[in-house]
């Protein structure tokens, strides 16, 4: 049985031996690391979100002393402007090399990420106990036909198995095919996706607790307008799970930072 379970690790070495590939954030010959594309090294030197984060966003202070007094603080911009769903969690910052490995899934069609960046989220899940139904933030027919794949269903499915939830990804549609959201300014991001997405069946969600998940959190544009969508067509709250989080550099936890090998597209 042991000897059995070294075999996929001889053939990890094996064809690496006679096709060479290297790890893509340090750049480091892969040998039977079991992770795709990246050493164990790279891999293993994730950094999760800081501890102290907004109890509604999940945005991080600067300083731990935000939340040492008060658990449950806020920022500013979810005090003035809450957000239509109820709370968010992010999971690890969007830095090397999470966001390689990110960009190499949606970009590169490397499909083979797709369930260790899974493995990652059932990781560090949080207490997930009030939720009815999973819905995996939708893209636009056109960029799902162009991609092959919708990363987000990629990272609710294990997540649905695992909590035994169901999933639903046809019922939120995007319905507007719309520039992606890194290219354009805050005010424009807002109109860009105004009324760009519905609920095809809104009696399926009529008071059902929805847990949305995405690969990235950018501004929280897209997922603030899901759950408003959402909310509109009955649903109860409205929870938000993403891998990933752009941040501020200062704000990120130290760690060995390895540029990319080769370009990537934009997001």
């Amino acid at each position: 049985m042991a000897a059995f379970s070294l075999v996929p690790t001889f053939l990890r070495r094996a064809t690496r031996f006679f096709l060479p590939v290297q790890c893509a954030s340090c750049g480091s010959p892969l040998a039977d690391d079991p992770i795709p594309h990246f050493c164990t090294g790279c891999w293993g030197g994730l950094q999760p979100m800081p501890t102290a984060r907004c109890t509604r966003c999940d945005r991080p202070f600067v300083s731990p002393v935000a939340t040492a007094y008060s658990p449950q603080h806020r920022c500013h911009a979810c005090v003035e402007h809450p957000p239509s769903y109820t709370r968010a969690w992010t999971l690890y910052p969007y830095s090397p090399p999470l966001q390689d490995a990110i960009r190499l899934l949606k970009y590169r069609n490397k499909a083979s990420l797709a369930r260790p960046l899974a493995n990652l989220m059932l990781s560090s899940l949080p207490q997930l106990d009030a939720v009815d139904l999973i819905i995996p933030v939708p893209l636009h027919h056109e960029r799902l036909c162009h991609r092959g794949f919708n990363q987000a269903l990629l990272l609710a499915d294990p997540i649905g198995r695992h909590l035994n939830i169901s999933i639903s990804y046809t019922n939120l549609v995007r319905t507007t095919s719309t520039p992606p959201q890194t290219s354009l300014s805050r005010k424009t991001r807002l109109k860009n996706l105004r009324q760009a997405f519905m609920v095809r069946h809104p009696a399926q969600i009529q008071d059902k607790r929805i847990l949305l998940v995405d690969d990235v959190f950018t501004t929280g544009t897209t997922v603030n307008e899901c759950a408003k969508t959402l909310r509109r067509s009955g649903s109860a709250d409205v929870f938000v799970l993403t891998l990933a989080r752009t941040m501020d550099q200062n704000l990120i936890p130290d760690r060995t930072q390895s540029p990319a090998p080769y370009p990537f597209f934009s997001l």
